[in-house]
């Protein structure tokens, strides 16, 4: 019975969580995958490469860690009070519209990242289309207003 409770438990959670962000859909799995990776991406650069911009030494930092952490918990944040927004005006793109901005911000971390690694970014141009694809998504988004 008790292993019933957890589970009945961690549903009701999930489906709270999932109800808040306005779903669990594609774009948002791919928000939080691009988030993972960067944060990824991020420690290898310090932990392996010592070349982190977010320590003097370019080694890897708890406090910057911990900030990266902030910073993506904020992020979510944000998704969220934009489908409030959503809900309120009764419209369905200021959320898709963040998280697109956000997916934006986060590949271009990523391609730092793996550049700083020394993976030949300049000549993955089909990463370089895809952004300028969500660019011309985002741009749209914001015209729309």
């Amino acid at each position: 019975m008790r292993e019933y409770t957890i589970t009945i438990f961690l549903g009701a959670l999930g489906g709270t969580i999932t109800a808040a962000f306005g779903g669990c859909d594609a774009i948002l799995h791919t928000l939080i995958l691009f988030m993972a990776f960067d944060y990824i991406t991020g420690f290898i650069v310090a932990a392996v490469f010592n070349k982190s911009k977010k320590s003097k030494s370019g080694a890897l930092k708890s406090s910057a860690a911990f900030k990266g952490i902030a910073k993506k918990g904020t992020m979510l944040l944000i998704v969220i009070i934009c489908h409030r927004i959503d809900l309120i005006i009764g419209t369905a793109f200021v959320r898709d519209a963040i998280v697109i901005a956000l997916i934006m911000v986060e590949l271009q971390s990523i391609l730092e990242n793996a550049s700083i690694m020394g993976v030949p970014v300049h000549k993955l141009g089909i990463l370089q289309k895809a952004l300028e694809v969500l660019k011309e998504k985002a741009d749209t988004f914001s015209e729309d207003d």
